[in-house]
């Protein structure tokens, strides 16, 4: 029975299944918590810039005018050729 055991329990930990199986699903639980943490820290910053908008009319005008290319009706536009 011990022969079995000493030649049994190598094979096991090493086969594709085994160790190597444990290391590669840790390092991909690694990852997933690493996207976590950033997800998370994404969250955290939309959650800030939501209060601001709702909040704050200069920080819609700033989202407004950089993202959407809008102006007041009482503003002029220039455009030059490069």
């Amino acid at each position: 029975m011990l022969v079995l055991a000493l030649v049994a329990v190598p094979l096991l930990v090493l086969e594709p299944a085994g160790l190597p199986r444990l290391r590669a699903l840790q390092k991909e639980l690694d990852e997933v918590h690493a996207d976590n943490d950033a997800l998370r820290r994404d969250v955290a910053r939309l959650r800030v810039e939501i209060h601001e908008l709702r909040g704050d009319p200069a920080a819609v005008e700033r989202i407004a005018r950089q993202q959407l290319g809008m102006i007041r009706k009482s503003e002029v536009v220039f455009q030059f050729a490069k």
